[in-house]
């Protein structure tokens, strides 16, 4: 390996506060590298020490080195952590997504497989509504054949490496049929519209180096070191791609934890990590296993639970942070009492130790799960968020603005022309667009290079003729301003020229007040990106745009209580963590036991548990109604796998047949959330002022609509503080 000039950078400040497994990760000099790193292990720190030892010590040039991470987020810190170890240089690096350097990499490399280097990606509303499309043109029934199934399949197979013709040939059932010719019409439709999915990021880069080999050695020349995150997150393409890139030099770093291996239902192979010392028999591999987040009672205790697991490397975490509280276990008679149980215990929290609510998590197997969680935080005024609720680029509003900006960049884009053609309404109907799409068929031209032409369209009335010109001109006035003028100030004019704005505007609605300050907030989202990216392209924005993730766009907020599914908890930390829902059928999920994937399950709860740095709860109900239904579940098997001595179970004693001792401590728990004097709102009486607190979840309230003063039990009056 060339070397080069060695950075001026005091190594032993590149050292300085590594443990000793740290250590030696960081210095490793090169060749395979495994490092197993366990939950709280400081992983990111040794990669990115690691980068910068690479180049201080053994002079690797910066953009020799190619860094995956999973989330534009963990890319950014990687970047500003490096480049305050080693200075500017570290910009000169590729520090990304798979998927945005697999973008990258194909605006250079896409015309070797027939694409343009302006390539519009489709984000995933986008892939559906194709596919959909393309369901409909085959013939098949869009209720029988759901276009998101559909393209799920399409892009499990993708994930694989299954291309439309392979697809082709494994078909098994009249569904595959079905899916693979849609699979076929739709790659056919991306290439014709010069579009790839998310998908095809990934399979269209590894093609390109499987095809074209001296492609594949000028990029192995490039990426002289390979460093990967999250490994155990990787699918087969991603794996693919990695060891592609690693084959000649074997300079390949991965990081991950087997244990936290969560997204099988993505395409994640635990396999890739477990097999690594198969995959390159000369690694060195290293354990991190000291734990810098939790207290050692929870680690010991996730420790139990994680152990149980057969397929999986072995790995004892610790702490000494020190030995901190008991893992509390509360037992309810149903989901509402668990609801208030989490409520009493948050208001605690914050009351007796004046813990923030931004301190405090709570997380579910299933989203349907939060639903009770928010009535009762309502009722008792405890501020919360839902993570993976609504989300801000899936807005329609959004959704339309920013498909003006991809038919900008990329005019032969025809889902994102026919989304905005008529939005806000033009008077372009569907029997013009139909007129359109046959004109644009026969002569071979996108939809708006038709729509400039609408006066040779014979079927066009004069007024549609009119429409499809001025939007043609709109079109062509904002290409103009795009070309020479920062992204907030394209998006500016835009949304006034096009009049999107007007028309909100004309609505008179709260509604639609609420859409013009997300369009508002839009512009903001362009003003950071000008001012962060200095000369930055409305096609590098776009970019950033689509390849963001949920766990992208968690924003520091005001200080709220989390809500969030296990899954999406993945990677965070918060002093204190509730699980709820710790019930056979529920957590474990009943279709992970019915597919024998009891191990991912048992992960998934050692991802939750690990999130906790000082308090971690557990809540299981002996009734609960989900999906519609009532179920009478038993306690969860990880609940029976935490030993004794690490917990305190906080109701187990407590049910009785008037009702049981469980809801009554929760009823107290909530009862004494309220104190004399304290404002309240009852959602039919109205304002009042708690004049007493009894045993049991009781209070007297005097209410000033009526003057009267009423007793309620809090487990069930809508009762709040004001």
């Amino acid at each position: 390996m060339t070397k080069f000039p060695k950075l001026k950078t005091d190594l032993a400040l590149l050292l300085q506060g590594l443990n000793e497994p740290q250590r030696r990760a960081v210095e490793c000099p090169g060749g395979p590298l495994l490092v197993l790193a366990g939950a709280g292990s400081g992983k990111t720190r040794v990669l990115t020490h690691r980068v910068a030892f690479l180049i201080a010590a053994h002079g690797v040039r910066a953009q020799e080195i190619l860094a995956i991470t999973f989330t534009n987020k963990a890319a950014n810190e990687m970047k500003e952590r490096i480049q305050a170890l080693i200075g500017p240089i570290a910009r000169t690096m590729w520090i990304s997504t798979f998927h945005a350097a697999c973008a990258r990499i194909l605006r250079k490399e896409a015309p070797q497989l027939g694409w343009r280097s302006n390539f519009t990606i489709f984000d995933s509303a986008d892939q559906v509504r194709l596919v959909k499309r393309c369901l409909k043109e085959l013939g098949f029934d869009v209720k029988r054949f759901p276009p998101r199934g559909v393209h799920a399949v399409i892009s499990s197979a993708k994930n694989k490496l299954i291309d439309a013709g392979a697809f082709a040939g494994m078909v098994e059932s009249f569904f595959d049929d079905t899916v693979a010719k849609t699979y076929r019409l739709y790659q056919e439709k991306l290439f014709a519209n010069n579009a790839m999915d998310f998908d095809d990021l990934l399979l269209n880069t590894v093609d390109v180096f499987n095809r074209f080999p001296d492609r594949l050695e000028h990029y192995q020349d490039a990426f002289r070191h390979i460093l990967v995150d999250e490994y155990q997150d990787t699918n087969h393409a991603q794996y693919c791609l990695v060891n592609l890139l690693g084959r000649s030099h074997r300079n390949v770093c991965v990081v991950g934890d087997d244990d936290q291996s969560i997204y099988s239902w993505r395409g994640a192979d635990v396999r890739n990590i477990l097999d690594f010392e198969k995959d390159y028999p000369e690694a060195t591999v290293i354990k991190l296993e000291q734990n810098y987040r939790s207290t050692q009672t929870i680690i010991s205790a996730a420790n139990e639970i994680i152990a149980n697991n057969r397929d999986r490397k072995d790995k004892q975490l610790w702490t000494a942070i020190g030995e901190g509280e008991p893992v509390q276990i509360a037992e309810v008679e149903d989901e509402h009492a668990e609801a208030r149980f989490v409520a009493g215990e948050v208001s605690r929290l914050r009351r007796e130790e004046g813990r923030p609510y931004g301190e405090i998590a709570v997380f579910y197997r299933v989203n349907a799960q939060s639903r009770v969680l928010e009535d009762i935080f309502v009722r008792y005024g405890i501020p919360y968020r839902v993570v993976g609720g609504t989300k801000f680029y899936e807005r329609a509003e959004i959704k339309d603005a920013l498909a003006y900006l991809l038919l900008l960049e990329n005019p032969a884009d025809s889902i994102s022309f026919a989304r905005i053609v008529n939005t806000p309404k033009r008077g372009i109907g569907n029997a013009t667009l139909v007129a359109l799409d046959r004109f644009a068929g026969a002569e071979a031209i996108p939809p708006l290079a038709a729509a400039a032409r609408a006066e040779e369209i014979a079927d066009l009335r004069p007024a549609a003729m009119a429409a499809l010109g001025a939007f043609s001109r709109l079109m062509d006035s904002l290409g103009q301003t795009a070309a020479k003028a920062p992204v907030a100030e394209t998006l500016d004019e835009l949304l006034a020229t096009s009049g999107y704005i007007e028309s909100l505007r004309a609505e008179r609605t709260i509604e639609a007040e609420g859409r013009i300050e997300n369009l508002m907030e839009l512009v903001g989202v362009g003003e950071e990106f000008d001012r962060r990216s200095a000369g930055g392209t409305l096609s590098v924005f776009l970019q950033e745009i689509s390849l963001y993730t949920d766990i992208d766009k968690l924003a520091d907020e005001s200080d709220a209580v989390t809500l969030m599914t296990l899954h999406n908890a993945k990677g965070l930390e918060f002093p204190a963590v509730f699980i709820i829902g710790a019930e056979e059928g529920v957590f474990p999920h009943s279709r992970s036991l019915e597919e024998q994937n009891l191990e991912e399950e048992r992960r998934l709860c050692y991802v939750g548990m690990t999130r906790a740095m000082q308090r971690l709860y557990f809540s299981h109900a002996a009734t609960r109604n989900l999906y519609g239904a009532r179920s009478y579940n038993m306690a969860s098997r990880f609940i029976a796998e935490l030993p004794d001595e690490l917990v305190r179970f906080r109701a187990k004693e407590g049910r009785t047949k008037a009702g049981g001792r469980a809801a009554a401590s929760a009823g107290a728990a909530a009862a004494a959330y309220f104190h004399v004097g304290d404002s309240v709102v009852h959602a039919v009486f109205g304002k009042g002022t708690v004049t007493g607190v009894e045993p049991g979840g009781a209070v007297a309230v005097r209410f000033a609509q009526d003057g009267r003063e009423r007793k309620l039990m809090v487990d069930y009056a809508p009762l709040r503080k004001a």
